[in-house]
């Protein structure tokens, strides 16, 4: 459905590559879409159609093209270990220029979500970048390292509580610091979002996707939005 573009990063001037895909219905918005660790793999792909058929035009960019342009991983021991490694290489200030680049494409109103490394950025962009009306942020392992920075937009969280990456205590953590921001649990592990994965959770995922929906539509996403 979508096709890669390129993007002008706002850090650095740097061209990365991004998927785009237009909104199959009346759009909603715009929504900038955040990788997990593994790159724009085909499952970041099929989760930005999927919002694309839900009205919004969506943006993934390739954060780590600097390092591997085109980058993608799969979940193999060897794979994880290279997606953590750009992963830390990949500086906040240098993913909020990155983020910002995607939300200057798209015309306003403008949501973010992300998974995993992702639901992290998704955080950051909530905080630093400007133009963004909603933010979703799923299983955000290093939101704590954020976690005094504070969303200028509307911001949800979504965690599994069986997740091991993301005990307890930095859930609460980044609670005590934000008691108004919603924070939902699910019966589930890490990524239970992407079906590749073995702590996939069709019921979590569904919910988690309709939260995020209604969390967008009640921040301007509405129907016919131009």
């Amino acid at each position: 459905m979508g096709e890669m573009i390129r993007l002008k990063s706002r850090f650095d001037g740097f061209e990365l590559g991004a998927y785009h895909a237009p909104p199959n219905d009346a759009r909603r918005g715009g929504l900038l879409l955040i990788q997990e660790i593994f790159g724009v793999t085909e499952h970041i792909k099929e989760l930005c159609d999927g919002f694309a058929e839900d009205g919004y035009e969506v943006i993934a960019p390739a954060f780590y093209d600097r390092l591997e342009r085109g980058f993608t991983a799969d979940y193999s021991p060897e794979s994880i270990q290279k997606g953590v490694q750009y992963s830390t290489a990949t500086p906040w200030d240098q993913v909020a220029g990155d983020a910002q680049a995607a939300i200057d494409a798209l015309q306003a109103p403008v949501f973010v979500t992300g998974y995993c490394w992702g639901g992290a950025a998704t955080w950051l962009a909530a905080c630093r970048c400007e133009g963004v009306a909603a933010a979703s942020c799923f299983y955000g392992r290093r939101i704590s390292e954020l976690k005094d920075e504070t969303p200028r937009a509307p911001t949800i969280l979504h965690f599994g509580k069986t997740d091991a990456s993301i005990p307890p205590e930095r859930i609460e953590e980044i609670r005590e610091r934000h008691p108004d921001l919603p924070i939902y649990l699910y019966e589930a592990g890490h990524g239970f979002v992407s079906d590749r994965r073995s702590d996939y959770d069709a019921d979590s995922a569904r919910l988690a996707r309709l939260r995020t929906l209604a969390h967008f539509s009640r921040n301007g996403g509405g129907k016919g939005e131009v």
